[in-house]
């Protein structure tokens, strides 16, 4: 595909909604709708200076820290678990008990034991993203080729050696599902625990124009909060074409032949 083709598909339907949503508010006096020029002008006084300082760096802060925590502990418990079968047969029922809990059930639970800070926070959207990338791992280590590992054993590939070099490169496909799943579960539920007891953050600041009727401010918020969930994405993007390029490489001679 073409850079420009490139371009188009990735512009062509927003742009194609603004002129709609331009369209349908024309000439309407919708206190609760502003309109797409009225919006973005106040995206741009509202959110560059010092608001960005004080509310959207914190908050991608505490989302960059719960996803690293996340993703690591995932990582490094899934494959634990995965490559011991009697631990994982203990686990697997206390999993799906915890995986069940709605993360946001946590926020009063963590505030109590924790305290309002920042530590909350972050334990809050670890408590979230993990589960994704955890069970990704589980899952995709229990479905290594047993041929394969057979293998390794026969040549004598054990311990780090055989997580480095034949489990790892075997399940990161999984992994990197699970990650895909985790930075959109953390970037929700670190606008929930700013909504609880915050005096800063992404979440509080739009509560409170929500509370003060400040409509098209409001609005900008949840347009900063689409643009960082895009910002993810095309880093996710970024990374997973490097680290699975084997893997993409592979399906494309797959799909060929």
């Amino acid at each position: 595909m073409s850079s420009l083709k490139r371009v188009a598909y990735f512009f062509g339907l927003p742009i194609l909604l603004i002129v709609l949503w331009w369209a349908l508010s024309f000439g309407s006096t919708n206190f609760f709708v502003p309109k797409p020029i009225e919006l973005a002008q106040t995206l741009w006084t509202t959110w560059i200076g010092d608001r960005f300082v004080e509310d959207v760096l914190p908050s991608l802060g505490r989302l960059a820290v719960g996803l690293v925590f996340a993703i690591g502990l995932g990582i490094v418990f899934g494959l634990l678990i995965g490559s011991t079968r009697w631990l994982r047969n203990l686990l697997e029922p206390l999993l799906e008990f915890f995986r069940a809990i709605p993360p946001p059930v946590l926020v009063p639970l963590l505030m109590l034991l924790i305290g309002v800070n920042d530590s909350m926070k972050v334990a809050v959207i670890i408590s979230g993203a993990i589960w994704p990338v955890l069970l990704n791992t589980v899952e995709g280590v229990r479905a290594v080729d047993s041929v394969l590992n057979d293998s390794c054993r026969s040549y004598g590939i054990r311990g780090l050696a055989r997580i480095r070099y034949f489990v790892l490169p075997a399940v990161t496909p999984q992994i990197m599902a699970g990650v895909r799943q985790s930075l959109s579960i953390g970037l929700i539920l670190m606008v929930i625990s700013e909504m609880f007891a915050s005096s800063s953050g992404l979440g509080f600041t739009i509560v409170q124009f929500q509370r003060n009727f400040a409509i098209p401010e409001m609005w900008s918020g949840i347009v900063v909060l689409g643009l960082i969930g895009l910002g993810l994405a095309l880093i996710f993007q970024f990374v997973e074409r490097r680290v699975l390029h084997w893997y993409h490489g592979l399906k494309e001679i797959t799909h060929d032949s």
